[in-house]
């Protein structure tokens, strides 16, 4: 494909990132919520990429990301992030006709439109293509025409992702790969570089934790 719509699945920010450990409620909220707008703000930037649509039930987020010129749509189906994956792929391309649809995670505040744009060209033809995490079990990128698009996040997802026939994306890709769970994966994001959003919480001393 020669362009992709990307879809950014966004956790009720009071839910997100529970093993950010050793810090106040508030601050894992608020990271989580930089997070994703760093990964929002670098796929829209990213070559290729017509459009970003980002899938949460949180509605205060969701205005958030709107002023900011995101579009948001509502969770398709609760507790089924794949499912609800599935029912975004076709509102995105019915926004953006003929575009492919790139699920990317929202936990990536380190993320590069080089990697991003990367990964996309390299996206086979003919079957979906993903981008496993730094880990080597999970997923942060999975990308399709959308008659192809059937995405298996969840535990496991590499194997899940190579049992269904999918390609994996080779090369470094590092800051399309960090994504973030605990307090390791943050400080590598770090040594990476993170983007504004994320930068201002980590600055912030105001913000308890």
């Amino acid at each position: 494909m020669s362009s992709y719509a990307v879809l950014v699945p966004v956790k009720p920010l009071a839910l997100a990132k529970s093993r950010l450990v050793g810090i106040s409620d508030a601050r894992r909220s608020a990271l989580a919520a930089a997070f994703a707008l760093d990964t929002v703000a670098v796929a829209a930037a990213t070559p290729g990429v017509v459009g970003v649509l980002a899938v949460t039930d949180d509605f205060r987020f969701a205005a958030e990301l709107a002023a900011r010129g995101c579009a948001v749509i509502p969770d398709g189906v609760t507790g089924d992030l794949n499912g609800s994956l599935l029912q975004a792929a076709h509102e995105a391309v019915r926004r953006w006709p003929d575009a492919g649809v790139a699920a990317v995670c929202a936990d990536l505040p380190a993320l590069r439109a080089t990697d991003l744009a990367a990964a996309l060209r390299a996206v086979p033809e003919d079957r979906p293509g993903f981008v496993t995490d730094a880990a080597g079990r999970g997923t942060t990128t999975y990308a399709a025409a959308l008659a192809d698009f059937a995405p298996r996040f969840g535990p496991d997802s590499r194997d899940a992702h190579l049992d269904a026939g999918c390609a994996e994306i080779a090369g470094a890709l590092a800051s399309l790969r960090q994504d973030v769970d605990d307090p390791t994966d943050l400080a590598q994001a770090r040594e990476l570089g993170v983007g504004p959003a994320t930068a201002a919480v980590l600055a912030n001393e105001w913000v308890p934790g």
